[in-house]
């Protein structure tokens, strides 16, 4: 896209203003995303800004989440990663758009990293960790892998957190020195449905850098009981804070549930 100034991410609150109060132009859209999603540029006060923008109308009604609250979903994932510290998600709001209101988020500029890969079974390259094995769409059986990274080490305890559901390789958003992750809209239900392609770490000890964030966030949910207020349930932010308990308590990385597909589909 053309005509927008980048900000450094530690300008947040600048990009929280440029998106939350600027004029949103629409530039395209995403057309492989299962809801309406566009890019385009907000504007504010001369400053541009790239980004991703979900309308509430836009999104396609599901079984198990109720309707039009994807975009909060969102949101909230954005304000759980800054209160914890994981600094996974980028700069997301609620703001009016051209098609009512939605889910606005910076855009992340991209490089050329392979974070998940499928490798001939058994086969796993250095500093990758196994997933899984199955059979490609050759019959070919293969290996699913992913990079061990400390970025997606803290990937992977910020979605246990949240009970992302959909967390596909596509998802991830490697930029220059970190990864950012998006579409976080199937999070924080009531019910356990962390689904992943982060499964290296299974069952293997958290330790107290994996934990800190964790205690920061119930901490930051004790002191502020409105802090996810609009966005998600109240019941749906219990459940958060049980699972931060749990995560605690065990001190150990979830392991994929008996009787559950634990892996999204597609996978990237």
């Amino acid at each position: 896209m053309s005509g927008a100034a980048p900000l450094a991410w530690s300008d947040e609150t600048t990009v929280r203003e440029c998106l939350t109060r600027g004029t949103l132009e629409i530039e395209g859209r995403l057309l492989a995303a299962s809801n309406a999603t566009f890019v385009g540029t907000a504007t504010l006060d001369g400053v541009s800004l790239q980004c991703v923008y979900k309308p509430v109308r836009g999104e396609r009604p599901l079984w198990d989440f109720p309707t039009g609250t994807l975009a909060g979903r969102e949101v909230a994932a954005y304000e759980v990663s800054q209160h914890a510290g994981w600094d996974v998600v980028p700069v997301t709001v609620l703001a009016a758009g051209p098609f009512g209101p939605g889910m606005v988020q910076e855009w992340v500029d991209t490089v050329d990293t392979e974070l998940v890969d499928l490798v001939p079974e058994g086969q796993v390259p250095g500093g990758c960790l196994h997933v899984l094995d199955a059979w490609d769409a050759d019959e070919h059986p293969v290996s699913l892998v992913h990079a061990d990274l400390p970025e997606l080490r803290r990937m992977t305890v910020f979605d246990a957190a949240t009970n992302n559901a959909d967390r596909k390789a596509g998802h991830l958003l490697p930029a220059a020195g970190t990864v950012r992750g998006c579409d976080h809209g199937l999070s924080f239900h009531v019910e356990d449905k962390l689904r992943t392609v982060l499964w290296g770490w299974a069952g293997q000890p958290l330790d107290d850098a994996d934990l800190e964030p964790v205690r920061r966030l119930r901490s930051a949910l004790d002191e502020r009981d409105d802090l996810l207020a609009s966005l998600v349930s109240p019941d749906e932010t219990d459940r958060l804070r049980l699972r931060l308990d749990l995560l605690e308590r065990e001190r150990r990385f979830p392991t994929p549930p008996p009787g559950w597909r634990a892996v999204p589909w597609p996978l990237f």
